[in-house]
């Protein structure tokens, strides 16, 4: 009883939306994950937010089919993720920033995404608040939203184990088993369990459970960290991003959650690499300045907490998701640049009908775009 279709590695934001995608078409599979629960990695540390509106072909088609997912979760399954779709929007202050989110809205348009340029005056009405001195206008994408990363993570968890998913959890990997270039098993510190189909959706530990099949991802972690006000009543519909850098920040965004609270993120400039999740003393002071320039009305707000989670990031900004030369049976679903959350649905899906075979030959563009072997130049444009 120790022998399955495919093991995960990961229960987390890509592992377990996997998982129930496999198990629902009768495939039997395990999730193995060192935590004693479900999601106890980066999805705990995630902030929520869910878009289709990137700057490559995969990602949207992978996000397009997790906002389908997440938005009909409820109605579906009767658990409320508290899925919230108020949409991303993204101030324009400067003429570069202009022409970068204009050049990405052609290719986003060809892809059918509900998406759109808004005038100055349209951005303070989506916006209410704004600062309007120097507002060019900005894209906004009414069908993008948020949820809670536990609750949703914690409900596909359940689903997942209704359709027959099994899990072990406190179990670490200490080997995978190949034979002759091919997959036979996984060993933990509990057991070894067989198989000839292993994914890796180990977030943040990635890279190291690739070497265990002698194969190198380039994925290495830096921390992020984010924080949540009090709650209010709901003055703001929309994530709001802005990708203007500044002095110890690339970009920052926010947005005002179902239940009331803010919550906000920054990208450190320069990066912290590592597995550190300490929180600092810089971060409030630095995010705080931008979020009360951009908005002053946030002066008063009362933060209740930070925390730090961990980005898998990539050279390009894009997930390594695939088979690999090297081993066969062996499957990367790494690197998702701290994005997991909001791929994670959607490349389940894919990622399962491309395990088994089934996936249709015009989504196959995904595996292309995200293998391994790509030259791994230029950068995502909308991190």
């Amino acid at each position: 009883m120790n022998s399955y279709d495919v093991i995960i590695i990961g229960a987390g934001s890509v592992g377990v939306p996997l998982a129930l995608h496999l198990a629902k078409d009768k495939n039997r599979v395990l999730v193995i994950d060192k935590n004693p629960s479900p999601g106890q990695g980066q999805n705990k540390a995630a902030i929520g937010g869910i878009r289709a509106t990137h700057s490559q072909i995969s990602k949207i088609k992978i996000c397009l089919k997790s906002l389908e997912i997440f938005s009909h979760w409820e109605e579906e399954t009767g658990d409320d993720i508290e899925w919230y779709k108020g949409g991303y929007t993204y101030p324009v202050y400067t003429e570069k920033d202009e022409k970068t989110l204009e050049d990405i809205l052609v290719i986003q348009k060809e892809h059918n995404l509900n998406i759109n340029w808004k005038t100055p005056e349209e951005i303070m009405e989506i916006v209410p608040g704004i600062n309007p001195e120097g507002l060019r206008g900005g894209t906004f994408s009414p069908d993008d939203g948020s949820a809670s990363p536990m609750l949703a993570n914690f409900s596909m968890y359940k689903k997942s184990v209704e359709y027959g998913a099994e899990y072990k959890f406190r179990e670490q990997v200490k080997g995978i088993v190949t034979e002759n270039g091919k997959i036979k098993g996984v060993i933990t510190d509990n057991g070894r369990y067989s198989t000839q189909t292993v994914v890796n959706a180990a977030g943040a530990y990635g890279k190291e459970i690739a070497q265990l099949v002698g194969v190198d991802v380039p994925v290495e972690p830096e921390s992020h960290e984010a924080g949540i006000t009090e709650a209010y009543e709901r003055f703001l519909e929309p994530m709001v991003v802005d990708i203007r850098p500044a002095r110890g920040s690339h970009n920052y965004y926010f947005y005002q959650h179902k239940t009331g609270q803010v919550i906000f993120c920054i990208t450190p400039n320069p990066n912290y690499p590592g597995h550190s999740r300490e929180s600092t003393s810089s971060f409030l002071p630095l995010i705080s300045k931008r979020l009360i320039n951009l908005m002053p009305r946030l002066k008063n707000a009362r933060v209740r907490r930070i925390w730090r989670g961990l980005y898998p990031m990539t050279p390009d900004g894009f997930p390594v998701v695939g088979k690999v030369k090297e081993v066969d049976g062996y499957i990367n679903a790494v690197g998702m640049c701290g994005q997991g959350f909001m791929l994670g649905p959607g490349l389940g899906y894919y990622l399962s009908k491309f395990i088994e075979g089934t996936l249709p030959e015009a989504d196959y563009d995904i595996f292309d775009q995200l293998t391994l072997y790509r030259q791994f130049v230029g950068n995502e444009a909308l991190k």
